[in-house]
């Protein structure tokens, strides 16, 4: 018996899905059980970096720290943009989850954009095997946002899924458990709030950070015009760009639907890009069964609405979008036998 195996006994195996706004670790067995910001806080001393706090408490500080510490995101549109502070942001969330951190060498399978390269991919791997893990096995997150929506993949019938993250947005046509097209655009939540951001620096010469852009999305963000040509309105404080004073204004949903225009337009066209390459069978089934949504960005307001008028196709938003990737990396990792062919073990 080989050391590693030794190792694996006293381990639970677990997945991740190491997106680029949250990261959740789903143990075998026991199901989602962590779910924090991909938010790394550093203190750099003589050149080297010291983590300070990681996930939550690293969020807080984004935007707000001194000089002598920086909050990043390691994660950039779906892959690593900082090894080391994502090493470490891996290693924390594996030690959280496993109590004794001695001996656990967990298997972990992790998922990766569609459209992540090789170079990207054993960057990840080198990052998940270097934080501790036996063995590092990768799957694409179509196919674990699809999964963990329960369609029924592995049947000879077409599914589309559309899985809008933090960094980008994955569509996909999935048939016998494998994927037919699929399609990876570099715009997400993220670009969402840079939408925000810009319009508001434009129209109302008001300057706010990335957290007061994401609060304005999850309380009022719509894909759709609202029918009363307002809809609601929130308070938001930020500087003003013409005196350089701190001030506060009124913003309503049809201003954030017009902010967020671009981003939307950009997920519907990936949508109708994805219909055109679809093959005339698949397609058909695709017309019976709609199209699903996942991930945090299926939570903006009206976005299933705004797809059925462009697709004219029924569109519904998974019940759990937001673990559905980490759920759908679980069964990979729980039914392993069966969906050998999705999970990607060499390096």
């Amino acid at each position: 018996m080989a050391l590693s195996d030794i190792f694996g006994l006293f381990s639970s195996d677990m997945a991740i899905d190491l997106g680029t706004a949250n990261t959740l670790v789903y143990v075998k067995g026991r199901g989602v059980i962590l779910s924090e910001p991909s938010v790394v806080a550093y203190h750099v001393k003589d050149g080297v970096k010291k983590v300070l706090a990681v996930g939550e408490d690293a969020k807080l500080m984004l935007g707000r720290t001194p000089g002598s510490i920086e909050a990043i995101r390691p994660m950039r549109e779906g892959v690593i943009a900082d090894f080391d502070v994502a090493e470490e942001m891996i290693k924390h969330f594996i030690r959280k989850v496993h109590k004794r951190s001695t001996f656990s060498k967990p298997k972990i399978i992790v998922c990766v954009p569609h459209g992540a390269t090789p170079v990207e991919k054993r960057a990840i791997r080198q990052s998940v095997l270097s934080a501790g893990a036996r063995r590092a096995g990768l799957i694409a997150e179509p196919i674990a946002a699809a999964i963990g929506a329960g369609m029924p993949i592995t049947d000879p019938t077409g599914s589309m899924v559309v899985d809008i993250g933090g960094g980008t947005t994955e569509v996909a046509v999935l048939s016998l458990g494998d994927i037919v097209y699929a399609r990876s655009v570099r715009v997400g939540g993220d670009r969402m709030d840079e939408a925000i951001i810009s319009y508001l620096r434009r129209q109302q010469n008001l300057l706010v950070g990335e957290s007061t852009a994401e609060r304005i999305k999850t309380s009022i963000g719509t894909a759709r015009m609202p029918d009363d040509g307002r809809g609601a309105s929130m308070q938001i404080r930020g500087r003003d760009l013409l005196n350089g004073v701190p001030k506060e204004t009124d913003i309503t949903q049809a201003q954030v639907a017009e902010a967020l225009s671009e981003p939307v337009q950009a997920i519907c066209e990936a949508v109708m890009t994805a219909l055109e390459a679809t093959p005339p069978d698949l397609a058909a089934d695709i017309v019976d069964r709609g199209v699903m949504l996942t991930g945090g960005g299926a939570l903006l307001g009206d976005l299933d609405l705004a797809l059925r008028e462009q697709t004219g196709l029924a569109v519904s938003i998974a019940d759990e979008s937001l673990n559905c990737v980490a759920m759908g990396t679980g069964k990979a990792l729980e039914y392993e036998k069966q969906l050998r062919h999705a999970i990607d073990y060499d390096s």
